[in-house]
C-alpha cells in the first residue's frame, strides 16, 4: 500500500513538473538588453521577441537598461521572479569580459544566470569615416604614428568586445589609438557615420547598411576568411595581422532558479525561430550568423571565451577606466 502511495505522489509530481513547461508562458515576457536600441544585442532581441510573441500568442516585450557597464540590466534580471517571465540578452561583455576587468564586479554569472541558447555571432569589423584618407590597415596605423595622441576609436563602451578588439588591435599592429566609449552599439556607430569619431570597432550587424550606403568603409574584418555575402572585406589577417579573429555572440539566459523544463520549453523554441528561412535570411543579410545551440554548448562557450579573454586582458594589462 504505501508503494503504492508512493508511486502515486511521483507520479502526480512528474506530471505537475511537465506541467510547467507546457503552460509556459501565460502572461507577457520581458527581455532585458544591457544596450541601446539599434544595437547588435537590441536586434537579435527584437527579432527573437517578434517571433516568439507570435509562437507563444503572448507579448514578449523588449526592454533596454543601459549603464553600468550591463551591470544595470544583470542586476535586474538576477533580482527578478525566477519563472522564466524576466530574461537577459546576454552577451561576450558581461559574461566573459568584464569579470577580468572588475574584480570587485558583484555578480558571477556563473551562479546568477542560467545559459538558454546562443541567438547570432557576428564577426568585427574596424571601420572608418567615409570622407577620411583611411583606405587601409597600413595608413591606418601609419597616420596614428604621425598624430599627435594618436587617432580615436569609437566603441559600444568600457569593457566591450569592440573596446578589448580596439586594444588588442593597437598593440599588434603597433597602431596609436584612443578608447573614446559611448552608451551602445548605435550611438558609437553614428559618431563615426558623422565624423565625430573617425574609426571604430563594430559588428557587422551593426554598421552594415552603412557599409552599403557609402557612409562607411571596412578597413579589416576579424575573421579567418571573408564574409560570403560580403566578399569585398578584407580580413585583418590579409593586413598581416596573424589569427586576429573575433565574433562578437549574442544569447539569452535566466535567473538561477527556473525550472529545468521551462529552460528547456525556451531553449526548442527559440531554436525553432533561429531555424525560420525568414530569420536566417534577416540576420545574414546583417552581416551575422543564426546560431542557436543547447544550454550546456552556451556554457562551455562562455566559459572558453572566458578563459581567451582574461588572458588576453592580462597581457595587454587593461583595467577600467
Amino acid at each position: 500500500m504505501r508503494t503504492f502511495k508512493n508511486f502515486v505522489i511521483f507520479t502526480l509530481l512528474l506530471f505537475s513538473i511537465q506541467s510547467i513547461g507546457q503552460s509556459f508562458p501565460n502572461k507577457p515576457v520581458k527581455i532585458i538588453v544591457p544596450y541601446g536600441a539599434g544595437g547588435i544585442s537590441d536586434i537579435a532581441a527584437r527579432l527573437i521577441a517578434n517571433k516568439l510573441s507570435q509562437m507563444w500568442q503572448q507579448a514578449v516585450i523588449v526592454d533596454n537598461k543601459v549603464g553600468g557597464g550591463g551591470f544595470i540590466a544583470m542586476n535586474a534580471v538576477a533580482k527578478s521572479e525566477p519563472d522564466g517571465y524576466t530574461l537577459l540578452v546576454a552577451t561576450v561583455a558581461e559574461f566573459t569580459i568584464a569579470q577580468h576587468l572588475n574584480k570587485n564586479q558583484s555578480l558571477n554569472t556563473a551562479n546568477e544566470f542560467i545559459p538558454i541558447s546562443l541567438l547570432l555571432d557576428t564577426p568585427m569589423l574596424i571601420v572608418v569615416n567615409a570622407d577620411k584618407n583611411i583606405n587601409s590597415v597600413a595608413q591606418l596605423i601609419n597616420q596614428s604614428k604621425g598624430q599627435t595622441g594618436g587617432i580615436s576609436f569609437a566603441s559600444p563602451g568600457i569593457g566591450t568586445l569592440n573596446h578589448l578588439m580596439g586594444e588588442r588591435f593597437a598593440a599588434e599592429a603597433g597602431a596609436k589609438l584612443v578608447h573614446i566609449p559611448y552608451k551602445g552599439g548605435a550611438q558609437a556607430v553614428l559618431a563615426i557615420v558623422s565624423g565625430e569619431v573617425p574609426i571604430g570597432v563594430a559588428g557587422a550587424a551593426v554598421v552594415t547598411s552603412f557599409i552599403e550606403s557609402g557612409k562607411l568603409k571596412v578597413l579589416g574584418l576579424a575573421s579567418r576568411q571573408r564574409s560570403k555575402e560580403h566578399p569585398d572585406w578584407p580580413t585583418l589577417i590579409e593586413s598581416g595581422l596573424k589569427d586576429f579573429v573575433e565574433s562578437n555572440w549574442v544569447a539569452i539566459a535566466a535567473p538561477q532558479g527556473v525550472p529545468k523544463e521551462i529552460i528547456q520549453k525556451m531553449n526548442t523554441d527559440i531554436n525553432k525561430v533561429l531555424q525560420l528561412d525568414d530569420v536566417k535570411e534577416q540576420i545574414l543579410k546583417l552581416g551575422a550568423e543564426p546560431v542557436g545551440s543547447s544550454p550546456e554548448i552556451l556554457s562551455e562557450r562562455i566559459k572558453k571565451d572566458s578563459d581567451r579573454y582574461g588572458k588576453l586582458i592580462e597581457k595587454l594589462k587593461l583595467k577600467l577606466d
